[in-house]
């Protein structure tokens, strides 16, 4: 993700600002599959500290904007797995928006 953030690796962006960056997750598992990351890298939830707080709080906020936007009118999921027993599979955080109807969803959620 860090390639991603500096450009290096294209992505489909919707959103992008100093500190985060959102973009189509390039194996979803819903209609709607956002992934929301902060551009300073650090590996996990599990390695945040009071420093990250700050754009862990902006990246919630931005959620509900981006899942609008996105097309999830009636709802959407954010998951945030964290090291290798809680399914994370990138080491950079991450956070996952998932929406659109619930029939349409495939897979385990990521």
């Amino acid at each position: 993700f860090c390639k991603i953030v500096a450009g290096q690796v294209p992505s489909r962006k919707v959103y992008e600002d100093d500190d985060m960056v959102a973009f189509h997750d390039i194996h979803p598992n819903a209609p709607v599959h956002l992934l929301v990351i902060p551009k300073s890298h650090v590996d996990s939830l599990a390695d945040c500290g009071a420093g990250e707080g700050e754009v862990l709080a902006r990246m919630m906020l931005k959620v509900p904007e981006l899942a609008r936007a996105a097309g999830c009118a009636n709802g959407f999921r954010t998951v945030i797995n964290t090291g290798p027993d809680g399914g994370q599979e990138i080491h950079h955080l991450h956070l996952h928006v998932l929406g659109g109807p619930r029939h349409e969803w495939k897979g385990p959620l990521p």
